[in-house]
């Protein structure tokens, strides 16, 4: 056997037995489960019932069930009491997004309980995050005073400018993995009888704060009389947790069927590339970074231009399904800052070519624009 095949097979050995079998079993590893509100801030409180109750109720034997169910997939709570995490709503909500990004999670589920003045509102819904007109009057609006600290506040401009942008690059990097436990989770919700408000974008500060796919989900609605009593039987406690429990199984499938068709996308690139041709050889390219040695004479190389359609802090696969009909055609660029990573479309050499490009890519990427790259790095624009 040759050595270079010896330390994969090395590193296998050493992984715990759990650790690996939640590597080649699951789509997820760490799954952060959230219990909305807790302490002094109860959320939606009918005939003696309160929110933080039900929501810890659920999460704590939907932890149980992953770990039951899913050996060696570690869950991480963001509370397993009756208590807030911080002395203002505002703190207590990025505490809990704090968690979650420390603990490298794979996936947030924040579980609420909704609560309407209409008495004769119902259903269960799950939120993602994003915006369009209809929520940006939610937040001008928010129903009850006290869920206003849950929402991203825009009614600055510049203050919004910024957010939106994040919001984007938040979008292009976990807004497909996001939506698609989201439609996981209403799937079930609908196949264990709930009616359905379905999937919806939302301004929310948790979703917000946390680096990882991530939902919201209401399991229904505490101000109507009938829902408020399957919400308080432990019929309806175990048909919510049976229902998000094989969300997250569902979900784990869809992000090992995604990996499986990036690898062997990028099995057939490598191979494209090792053949020679100048189209393997061009896709080998774009996958290499450059280094502080191959950057130290970039002042020479000449000034491009390209369509940018995603920051990240990670590195993503340039056949990552996020790329839409551009999977394997993007290229990546280092930067400075929060940011390290910039994937553009094309590759130009005046400002003028990538504006004419800009408008096609803008069909996909709405948000698209052109920066200004130097020897595989973002250089400012001239």
């Amino acid at each position: 056997m040759r050595a270079r095949h010896l330390l994969p097979l090395l590193l296998l050995l050493l992984l715990p037995p759990c650790a690996e079998a939640a590597r080649t079993r699951y789509g997820v590893q760490v799954v952060v489960l959230d219990a909305g509100h807790g302490g002094t801030d109860a959320g939606a409180y009918y005939a003696g019932v309160s929110e933080k109750d039900l929501t810890l109720k659920v999460v704590l034997r939907l932890g149980r069930r992953i770990e039951q169910g899913m050996p060696g997939v570690r869950v991480v709570y963001t509370r397993t009491t009756d208590k807030a995490l911080a002395a203002t709503k505002i703190d207590d909500l990025q505490k809990r997004a704090d968690i979650a990004n420390k603990a490298e999670g794979d996936l947030f589920v924040s579980v609420h309980v909704n609560a309407a003045r209409s008495t004769a509102a119902c259903g269960v819904e799950t939120l993602v995050m994003g915006e369009t007109p209809k929520e940006q009057r939610y937040n001008e609006n928010a129903l009850f005073e006290s869920n206003r600290d849950d929402l991203l506040d825009m009614s600055d401009a510049r203050e919004a400018a910024i957010i939106r942008a994040y919001i984007q690059n938040l979008q292009f990097t976990y807004g497909e993995y996001s939506l698609a436990m989201a439609r996981c989770i209403q799937k079930n919700y609908v196949a264990a009888g709930r009616h359905s408000r379905g999937v919806k974008p939302q301004l929310l500060r948790v979703l917000y704060a946390t680096n990882m796919p991530g939902v919201l989900t209401e399991i229904g609605f505490l101000s109507n009389k009938e829902e408020a009593a399957f919400l308080k039987s432990e019929k309806g406690i175990e048909k919510i947790v049976d229902a998000l429990y094989r969300s997250v199984c569902d979900y784990s499938d869809y992000v090992l069927g995604t990996r499986g068709a990036e690898a062997e996308e990028s099995a057939a690139a490598e191979t494209a590339a090792g053949s020679g041709s100048a189209e393997g050889a061009d896709a080998a390219a774009k996958e290499t970074e450059p280094t502080a040695a191959s950057t130290s004479g970039a002042a020479d190389k000449p000034l491009r231009y390209t369509v940018q359609v995603l920051a990240s802090k990670k590195s993503v696969g340039q056949h990552n399904a996020e790329f839409k009909r551009y999977r394997g055609k993007v290229r990546r660029y280092a930067s400075d800052g929060a940011f390290r990573y910039k994937y553009g479309v094309g590759e130009y050499a005046t400002r003028a070519e990538a504006q004419q490009a800009l408008a096609e890519v803008r069909e996909l990427f709405p948000k698209a624009f052109v920066i200004a790259v130097r020897d595989g790095r973002v250089v400012p624009m001239p």
